[in-house]
């Protein structure tokens, strides 16, 4: 198994929009780490231009992530989740809650576009006809069709999971890996409902509970912003740890201007966890954005994440971090600005 293989113990995490680069995939991969992509928000294309670069950069093994669209997600979704006109209604009331904000930066809030799948099936044969060697998921667990074809390709796959309910869904859906993610990192909690609150269960007892009822590969995840936080999980029983935030200042990653200077600025004092930009729960540095909108967003995602899509833009050409998304684990502040295979050293088992 590739999660068990690897020199360092150290995947590096798929942070879509923007920060996780093919170059910073292909550094964290030449350091014996498993660089992972950020399938998400690209179009097929795209990510297959990306994959391409890694593929020209190195020869080691690195990973895909895609996100599971609603209409493709096996998991049994609850019943808490807005459908229908009650969703639209409330999508528009929150684009029009958006209207000052994005006037004061030239823009307007961008359309809804329900239903939309982020070019799942497309990416899907991608990565199959690529042979990329290993695909992670989240935000939803796909079906065993779909397990099944990666496997035949001879691709390993990863799901995202928040407890042990879901990790079990996961390991009955013939996954090859677990990503057991903790509450304190950066971004997005990748729950396989949507509306879920994920669980606050500290990442150690996560880790150690799911070990005890299998042996396939676990990779941990959220929060782990020191070695000693590293080394912590793997004796709970993790092969290996992924990390993002840490990454977030390497001179690899994408990371715009401002988000950088934000992550440095003493004047940012926490994290919240929101959905006033994508729909779904992330953390993020807390801005006032996020004060003043966090009640108002409804839980439809990825409807709110192309409304706010034209205001994130515009902040981030104007080097405004006021209205960036600034995804942050609880421990931003041990990021620094070396390179990505000094990282990956320093977080090596």
């Amino acid at each position: 198994m590739l999660l068990r293989s690897l020199d360092t113990g150290v995947v590096g995490a798929p942070m879509a929009g923007g920060p996780t680069t093919p170059e910073l995939v292909a550094t964290v991969g030449e350091a014996g780490g498993l660089g992972l992509l950020a399938g998400g928000y690209l179009t097929a294309p795209q990510l297959a231009a990306a994959i391409a670069e890694v593929w020209d950069a190195s020869s080691r093994p690195f990973g895909v992530n895609l996100f599971v669209p609603a209409q493709a997600n096996a998991y049994a979704v609850g019943s808490g989740e807005l459908t229908g006109s009650e969703r639209a209604d409330a999508v528009a009331a929150y684009r029009a809650a958006l209207v000052d904000d994005a006037e004061g930066l030239g823009v307007q809030p961008g359309e809804a576009r329900p239903g939309d799948d982020d070019d799942w099936e497309r990416k899907l044969d991608l990565v199959v006809r690529e042979r990329v060697p290993l695909v992670s998921f989240t935000f939803g667990l796909p079906s065993g069709a779909v397990l099944g074809e990666l496997r035949r390709a001879g691709i390993e796959t990863v799901v995202t999971v928040t407890d042990v309910d879901e990790a079990a869904a996961a390991l009955a859906a013939g996954v090859d890996g677990l990503c057991l993610q903790g509450p304190d990192g950066g971004g997005h909690r990748g729950t396989l409902d949507p509306v879920k609150e994920p669980s606050g269960a500290d990442l150690l007892d996560l880790v150690t509970v799911v070990r005890s009822h299998t042996d396939v590969p676990i990779v941990a995840a959220g929060g782990i912003s020191t070695p000693e936080r590293a080394a912590q999980v793997r004796a709970a029983g993790a092969d290996a740890v992924q990390i993002g935030t840490a990454l977030l200042l390497t001179p690899e990653a994408g990371t715009g201007l401002a988000y950088r200077r934000a992550l440095a600025d003493p004047a940012y004092e926490r994290t919240a966890v929101t959905r006033v930009y994508s729909g779904r729960l992330a953390r993020g540095l807390e801005t006032d954005f996020m004060r003043r909108l966090d009640g108002r967003a409804p839980a439809a995602y990825p409807e709110v994440h192309h409304v706010t899509v034209p205001l994130r833009r515009a902040s981030a050409r104007a080097e405004r971090a006021d209205l960036l998304a600034l995804w942050a684990g609880t421990g931003w502040r041990s990021a620094r600005s070396v390179p990505a295979a000094t990282v990956v050293a320093e977080f090596a088992h």
